[in-house]
């Protein structure tokens, strides 16, 4: 390495392999979020549940001890027709609540809970229904007054007449834990058919980068997955539409330098062999330095290409005199033909015929149409190159004795591969570069192209530019 050379500074190695094994899975992590707000709703539900059930067990404990009340005055006052032996029963039921009752008369001596209040309210026909505190928790206090100036209360501890609400909470729980279960599993089955669609996506990208271009998927699950699908699609499509025009690149570009490689390979077979006598030397020699040219010109191109990273090439426009183009690709078009027995004739301009175009583009264009008219033309038939003016513009003109084409194929003789996949294995056919170029040329230079029936029995292939540069 010489001392000014640059030195590129070291790449930093990441390990992608390694950070993707140990990375958790959008199943997983979708089921553990699934689960994380399920145990969260779950406890969130539990605090603001729980007050709530205690309020209303409460009210419900203090409602249900007040209608004890009204029952067990009602059976001590004689009201109700029920048999003594039926008090007997609500009192033993009472005991078993932890309900302790008390009969109390004017004056008596209250132990707490009770207090003198609640005994003389009583007592003169009122009724008492309190919640106090002593001491031990909150307790319920019911009095009803009885006949003969008595009265009767019923005390019962908060805590003993809600001792149903643990139960029912503990229930409640149980239904929240198996809601938080079943989220969870719901959740990750949920992710596990989303990140399925996801895994395909992937191994698409995985066939794309292998190579692969016909990776179709089926789009499927949530629209942002669709989505990545359908993106997909369109990618493995760009893909090989951008492909498919490099390797048309590539071909048309072999196909062009084909064509000035076969003279100079044999114009040196013929000077190798001493076929070309001395007085035609110099022609010949001028013929080949001119093929070489061409070649230069080519080559040039392609490094013009790749440094600018362009899919096209450019036009370097000046003036032709169309007579002396016409006689030198008459040239080598002629020694073409006599070597494979194909009558080769040309028709030049009858008068001088200056225009202003690309010289290279315009011999491409009838290199192109003149190896396409010797594949197909058998030995003994004609080809014809012919240029003329017309009006305004300059046509340059290729007729053979070939097959020929039919309607159908005129309309579609300039498409990429059209006639290529029509004919091939019926006869001989080129690429189905050559006559796309010649289409995409004659517009370059602000012309046109068309093909037709030739006099001749064969295909006519017309390009018509104009006389001067657009």
């Amino acid at each position: 390495m010489s001392d000014g050379a640059p030195v590129l500074p070291a790449l930093p190695v990441v390990e992608v392999t390694t950070a993707h094994r140990s990375r958790l899975s959008l199943a997983t992590r979708t089921g553990l979020l699934t689960a994380g707000v399920a145990a969260l709703t779950v406890v969130i539900s539990a605090v603001v549940a729980y007050p709530i059930v205690r309020q209303a067990a409460v009210t419900q404990a203090q409602s249900t001890l007040a209608q004890q009340a009204d029952l067990i005055a009602g059976l001590l006052g004689g009201q109700s027709g029920v048999e003594p032996h039926e008090l007997k029963e609500r009192v033993r039921s009472l005991q078993e609540q932890g309900i302790s009752g008390y009969i109390v008369s004017p004056g008596a001596a209250v132990e707490p809970p009770l207090t003198s209040e609640e005994v003389t309210v009583t007592t003169e026909g009122g009724s008492v229904s309190v919640t106090r505190d002593i001491g031990q928790g909150l307790t319920f206090i019911e009095g009803r007054s009885l006949p003969r100036n008595q009265g009767m209360l019923l005390v019962q501890q908060v805590q003993v007449a809600t001792a149903s609400v643990g139960v029912l909470l503990k229930r409640m729980l149980i239904a929240l834990a198996l809601g938080l279960v079943l989220s969870a599993l719901v959740g990750w089955l949920a992710s596990r058919r989303v990140t399925r669609s996801l895994r395909q996506a992937a191994v698409a990208a995985e066939r794309l980068s292998a190579g692969e271009r016909d990776v179709r998927l089926i789009p499927q699950g949530p629209a942002e997955v669709a989505d990545i699908a359908n993106s997909l699609n369109v990618l493995a499509a760009a893909l090989a539409t951008s492909e498919n025009r490099q390797r048309a690149f590539l071909m048309s570009v072999s196909h062009e330098l084909r064509t000035p490689l076969t003279a100079v390979k044999g114009y040196g077979e013929a000077l190798r062999d001493g076929v070309v006598s001395p007085e035609d030397m110099a022609r010949t020699g001028a013929i080949v330095v001119g093929e070489s040219d061409r070649l230069e010109r080519l080559v040039s191109d392609l490094l013009d290409l790749g440094r600018v990273g362009a899919v096209d090439v450019r036009l370097d426009r000046s003036p032709v005199d169309m007579q002396r183009f016409a006689h030198d690709a008459g040239q080598v078009w002629e020694d073409r033909c006599s070597r494979d027995g194909v009558l080769f004739h040309l028709e030049p301009p009858d008068e001088p015929l200056e225009t202003v175009t690309d010289p290279l583009r315009l011999r491409q264009i009838v290199d192109n149409l003149a190896e396409n008219a010797l594949r197909v033309t058998p030995a003994g038939a004609p080809i014809v190159l012919a240029v003329r003016r017309e009006r305004e513009q300059v046509v340059v003109e290729v007729r053979d004795g070939g097959p020929g084409l039919t309607t159908d194929d005129m309309s579609v003789a300039f498409v990429p591969a059209e006639l290529h996949s029509r004919y091939h294995g019926v006869r001989k056919v080129g690429t189905g570069i050559g006559l796309a170029l010649v289409g995409s040329l004659a517009t370059r230079l602000g012309g046109t192209a068309e093909a037709g029936h030739a006099a001749e029995g064969g295909a006519r292939f017309t390009v018509r530019i104009p006389l001067s540069a657009s």
